[in-house]
């Protein structure tokens, strides 16, 4: 028979066999879809990252064998709690699935007839009190198991008083959003967190980005939080789609009770075997990694895109390791009042139309590119820098144009 990629080979015992870098490529051929050097740091609309070897290898192992998914589950989280140092873990379909189980936690508990009725939330203690500071693009997740959310104090102001006050027998949880971005005026964690457990109340986390550090892991579940959502296919580097949630015995054991496998409103949040397998082989890879060597790995990239680009008119090229902004070495690409050419949209539309594509990010609010080498392959920020030169050099030529985004 055939191969429908036409690559399969048959050996002399007239089994059939396809390599499967030929099938990928013989598929990519197909959909016709150009890749891209992800040099903009793991995000979602630009495939998460590059799964570790391991993170692949278990993948494939897991998709061999057949498990009861409720025990193959409890036994991953506790595997991952005694790596991580948590009191205990499971696993989501996602850092952003994580916030739906947490909400579904926090209303429902380990309460069966509660657990049934979500998204209904008749009757039920339904409000999630956030800071205003920490509203976010993806808070909209929590509303999902029929939540909705009390905000408190402005943009740069809450005081713990102001948190206080809109607790009542309604409230389900307080949210907490770990960001580098947030104004110093919020109630921190462990005061929030007192707060919040003087009512008996849970401190529902989101960390998905927020590694590394990969203390971090530990951190705010020992600052009080009792349910802390991580991404496990940014830099952990397991599947795009697979999520950490770790916290307290109690809240996470409510947490999987309304997640998948079991009936409820995360059901179709589904973890594969072969996310399980991936994740705990990414996160092994993940903790035994050394921040020191690979900050000097990715310093000494950075700084080969940065001095390609130094001399071009109208641009300021730096390597920054700033926390607030960049988790690693990354090299930031600024548009001083010299630069003549078009703006910063145009430019990484450029970069992303060329051949090869490059995708880089756009950050802050002055509209500086920066480029994370988390993603790229050996020698890839080469070409990367080949590509910010010929694209910038080109551009700083031009009229100035202008884009109304």
């Amino acid at each position: 028979m055939p191969s429908p990629v036409g690559v399969a080979t048959v050996t002399k015992e007239g089994v059939m066999t396809i390599p499967s870098d030929a099938i990928g490529q013989a598929i990519l051929d197909r959909l016709g879809v150009e890749p891209v050097i992800q040099a903009g740091g793991p995000n979602t609309k630009h495939s998460g990252s590059r799964p570790h070897p391991e993170s692949l290898a278990a993948m494939r192992f897991a998709s061999q064998h057949f498990f009861q998914m409720d025990e193959l589950l409890l036994a991953a989280g506790k595997d991952i709690a005694r790596m991580i140092g948590v009191p205990a873990a499971t696993i989501t379909a996602g850092a952003g699935a994580g916030l739906v189980v947490q909400a579904a936690a926090a209303v429902a508990r380990d309460k069966q007839e509660r657990i049934a009725q979500l998204p209904n939330t008749d009757g039920l203690p339904n409000e999630l009190i956030l800071q205003r500071g920490h509203r976010f693009g993806y808070e909209r997740l929590y509303l999902v198991a029929g939540t909705k959310f009390i905000q408190v104090g402005t943009r740069d102001l809450c005081t713990p008083r102001d948190v206080k006050k809109a607790i009542n027998s309604r409230t389900a949880g307080i949210i907490h959003l770990e960001s580098p971005f947030l104004s110093d005026g919020m109630v921190p964690l462990p005061e929030l967190a007192e707060i919040a457990h003087s009512h008996n109340l849970p401190v529902l986390c989101d960390a998905a980005s927020d590694l590394p550090p990969r203390s971090n892991l530990t951190r705010f579940v020992n600052e009080g939080a009792d349910l802390v959502s991580f991404s496990g296919g940014k830099t952990i580097r397991g599947l795009q789609s697979s999520g950490l949630l770790l916290g307290t015995e109690e809240w996470v054991e409510y947490a999987r009770l309304n997640n998948f496998p079991n009936s409820g409103i995360a059901r179709g949040q589904k973890v594969s075997r072969e996310q399980i397998f991936g994740l705990i082989a990414a996160l092994e890879v993940f903790l035994a990694g050394n921040e020191e060597h690979e900050s000097i790995k990715y310093q000494e990239q950075m700084v080969h895109i940065v001095d390609r680009i130094a001399n071009i008119p109208g641009i300021d090229a730096r390597v920054e390791h700033d926390p607030p902004n960049h988790r690693i070495p990354s090299a930031v690409v600024y548009f001083t009042d010299d630069w003549r050419g078009p703006d910063r949209m145009e430019i990484q539309r450029r970069l992303l139309a060329g051949n090869p594509r490059v995708y880089v990010q756009i950050l802050g609010l002055s509209g500086e590119l920066y480029v994370d080498p988390m993603n790229l392959e050996e020698g890839q920020h080469k070409i990367v820098a080949e590509r910010l030169n010929e694209t910038l050099l080109e551009a700083s030529m031009g009229s100035r144009t202008t884009n109304s985004s």
